[in-house]
């Protein structure tokens, strides 16, 4: 999850292998009549399960939680050193984008606000415009103090496409 914004590959590739290598032991187990090995299995399955899947579900927030807690040092220094915005927008840098050959892209942008003004944006999780950014954006994800990940609209990015960039 912290190199990769694709966590269902990770899923398919990672997940799915130990899935099926517990499933073969618990017909192994049946079948050769161990119900102590069958249960211990069962529940191993049962657990693997409701963990991956709590996983899955809530990657999107869990993801920028783990990129930030490994690569923030990183992440902050890039946009720190970028000179101070004209325009008034707030320091920002590209943090993510994902999507294939122009279709469906969905860009996530680091933004440091040093007045925290996103904050209240942060944990009401609603879409809106803000001040400092130059278009609406679909939710704000607070990092840390005067630190968060914007998600634009799908499609939609932080002026041009060849903007700042964290990657």
């Amino acid at each position: 999850m912290g190199y990769s914004a694709y966590a269902e590959f990770l899923y398919f590739f990672f997940f799915a292998p130990i899935f099926l290598t517990c499933l073969v032991l618990l017909v192994s187990a049946a079948l050769r009549k161990r119900p102590r090995q069958c249960l211990s299995m069962l529940l191993t399955l049962a657990a693997f399960i409701g963990a991956s899947w709590a996983l899955l579900k809530n990657e999107g927030t869990i993801r920028p939680s783990i990129r930030w807690l490994l690569w923030s040092s990183r992440f902050k220094a890039e946009v720190l050193a970028q000179p101070a915005p004209i325009t008034g927008e707030l320091k920002h840098c590209e943090w993510e984008a994902t999507g294939f050959a122009g279709v469906a892209n969905v860009n996530i942008y680091l933004v440091f606000d040093p007045t925290d003004s996103l904050a209240v944006a942060a944990k009401r999780h609603l879409p809106g415009k803000f001040n400092g950014i130059n278009s609406e954006v679909l939710r704000v994800l607070r990092l840390e103090s005067h630190w968060y990940a914007v998600t634009f609209y799908t499609d939609e990015w932080w002026g041009q496409r060849e903007g700042p960039s964290c990657e």
